[in-house]
């Protein structure tokens, strides 16, 4: 029989309610099968919704399961920082003080605390390099309906979800895009493109996943988390860096970078919007 679960609803990467990506959250998902939670993913129709449970693995803090109205994923950014708010404000108890571990399909990534916003570890890349078939940049030059000389790089950053990147001249040609998501279907693709300098932002990032039902994603910390790793790497992006996403949605994400020694973070605020309880 359906139960009343705890439930939150929370604005990620940005500190002005509606202005970045929504999660939805069922704190006390044990219990739930998986077309229970496919079903109520398709049903809030967000980019993604997460289920907490309790932890398999004895370092862990808790354990998500990360839906889109299209699948699960074994990891994405915005779900790892909004489940982590709504653990620890659900009254959820942390092993480590000032560190959350979250269990995952990926493994356990960790969460802390950086000043006031939340900020996750990037997860290493499954895949990078360049991208090498002629098939797939055919189809990537396609979908973005831009010049082949447009596209600076076309690289591999993907850290669980299938990430593709695909770099242009500045955040002007970034935010001009008018994707052909037809001709995108089968590709997971993240743009970026750098600001003038100078400017409160250094990256403008755009991401499409029209496979899981959602072409555009608002703000996207798993895309930022594989750009931060390629970016860092190649020598593109200091040590630290801020990148605007979301206003070709009428959003303004802000994502905060931060390379340490012992990881690159990947941080952001997260806004708490609606809490009480869903029958399920």
């Amino acid at each position: 029989m359906p139960e009343l679960r705890r439930f939150v609803q929370v604005d990620v990467f940005t500190a002005t309610p509606l202005k970045g990506n929504p999660l939805a959250v069922v704190v006390d998902a044990a219990g739930l099968s998986d077309d229970d939670m496919a079903a109520f993913a398709r049903w809030t129709n967000l980019s993604e919704t997460t289920f907490l449970l309790p932890p398999t693995d004895p370092a862990a803090d808790y354990r998500v399961r990360i839906f889109t109205p299209g699948g699960e994923l074994p990891f994405a950014g915005h779900p790892t920082l909004g489940s982590a708010h709504a653990f620890l404000a659900s009254g959820g108890d942390a092993k480590k003080p000032g560190e959350v571990v979250q269990q995952c399909a990926i493994g356990l990534v960790r969460v802390k605390r950086d000043g006031a916003r939340l900020a996750f570890a990037a997860p290493p890349l499954r895949r990078s390099g360049p991208v090498a078939e002629a098939a797939l940049r055919a189809q990537a030059i396609a979908a973005l309906r831009v010049a082949p000389e447009a596209l600076l790089d076309l690289v591999w950053v993907d850290n669980g979800p299938g990430w593709m990147a695909a770099r242009l001249r500045d955040a002007a040609a970034v935010q001009a895009l008018q994707p052909d998501f037809v001709t995108m279907q089968g590709l997971k693709l993240g743009v970026v493109g750098a600001w003038p300098a100078g400017g409160d932002c250094q990256f403008e990032v755009r991401a499409f996943v029209p496979d899981l039902g959602v072409p555009e994603d608002p703000v996207t910390g798993s895309l930022n988390a594989g750009l931060a790793l390629w970016l860092q790497g190649a020598g593109l992006a200091g040590d630290h860096y801020v990148a605007s996403q979301g206003a070709a949605l009428g959003r303004a994400g802000r994502v905060h970078v931060r390379r340490e020694a012992e990881a690159t973070w990947i941080g952001g605020d997260v806004t708490p919007l609606v809490h009480g309880q869903v029958r399920l």
